[in-house]
């Protein structure tokens, strides 16, 4: 592989951007709408960076079908950040939140709640086979302020295939990494937030959607940068945003517009990308998914081989192939390939025929 040859990347996050993404930051990287400056460099003040943020903001209202009782934040920390800044936000003394754990990045949340001393109930839990599925059948507590759950998770691979009935009770979703995947009733949504080098961008952000009634539970006692109304009253601007992050967030909204077609076609082409990925893994029996069949990702694709050492020489050989970002997360071993939007049905295929190579040679 020479050294200016693209690979096929397969990295959890920072993940793989639209190719046409890239090429526009390249062409505009430095002389941006004209300005004779990069967008590294422009005032996030200017009428450039305005038009940038506010088009991502109704680029985002667009694609989700949101109404006027949502706001779009850019906000940094990252979802990490949320975890804290969710019960901080909405919950009161006396109030209580239900949580749903399926996942590394679940505990994180429920952890972050509970070290602030608020009341949250986890009411279900797929821990006991080793978050290798979806729970079903939850019952929500009815006078919650919020049910919280991840809706994808890149370390089990698991997803949630249909969002649970929680009898009315705002939905809050961490979704970072399967926004703007498909389409989904926003409705049931109080709030979403997506760390954006997943699915949507390079790091650097969190992008929150809140709606009106949870906004408004925003306390004026917590600190200005930790408060949600000092976001969506500013248009993210209260101090320095990321500027080149939402810029090419604005480039990948406009990519999923314009030249994918929106969420529904999305949602066809990453389901043709998961049925051959699965598909072929379920017949070979050398590589075996780790999450049940019904609670699958169809961004994050988890397998085993059959030994941690075949699974360093697939990784090896796969990259030397021009296959990136194979190894599992570092808590469970393993292999992972995410196939988040951009990565192509191509990449996908090449995937597949590396694997039943690697198969043929090994089993």
């Amino acid at each position: 592989m020479s050294s200016n040859q693209r690979i096929y990347n397969f990295n959890a996050g920072p993940a793989a951007l639209p190719l046409p993404v890239l090429e526009t930051i390249q062409k505009e990287f430095l002389n941006f709408a004209g300005s004779g400056m990069s967008i590294t460099e422009i005032s996030h003040r200017s009428k450039w960076f305005d038009d940038v943020i506010n088009d991502a903001v109704l680029r985002v209202k667009r694609i989700l079908k949101l109404d006027d009782r949502y706001h779009v934040l850019f906000i940094q920390g990252g979802a990490s950040m949320q975890f804290c800044m969710i019960p901080m936000n909405l919950l009161g003394s006396g109030d209580t939140a239900d949580y749903v754990n399926t996942g590394t990045w679940s505990t994180k949340a429920i952890k972050e709640a509970q070290s602030q001393g608020k009341t949250i109930t986890v009411v279900a839990s797929s821990e006991d086979k080793n978050f290798s599925y979806i729970p079903k059948s939850i019952n929500f507590d009815p006078k919650a302020v919020y049910a919280h759950i991840t809706s994808n998770n890149t370390i089990k691979g698991t997803q949630w295939a249909d969002f649970p009935d929680t009898g009315g009770v705002p939905l809050v979703a961490d979704m970072s990494s399967d926004i703007f995947s498909r389409p989904f009733d926003v409705n049931k949504f109080g709030l979403i937030y997506a760390g954006t080098q997943k699915n949507m961008g390079p790091a650097g952000v969190c992008m929150v959607i809140i709606r009106d009634d949870l906004l408004a539970r925003t306390p004026k006692d917590i600190p200005t940068m930790l408060r949600y109304t000092t976001f969506s009253e500013s248009n993210s601007m209260y101090n320095t945003p990321p500027c080149f992050t939402i810029y090419t967030i604005q480039l990948v909204l406009k990519w999923l517009e314009e030249t994918i077609g929106g969420l529904g076609k999305m949602a066809e082409i990453n389901r043709e990308k998961g049925e051959l990925l699965y598909g072929f893994m379920d017949q070979s029996g050398f590589y075996k998914g780790t999450a049940e069949k019904d609670s699958r990702s169809l961004m994050n694709v988890t397998f085993r081989l059959p030994s941690e050492d075949l699974e360093k020489k697939f990784v090896a050989e796969a990259t030397a192939n021009g296959l990136g970002g194979l190894k599992g997360h570092r808590s469970v071993g393993g292999c992972r390939a995410s196939i988040y939007n951009p990565t192509s049905l191509e990449a996908v295929t090449a995937l597949v025929n590396f694997m039943k190579e690697f198969e043929k040679k090994n089993s």
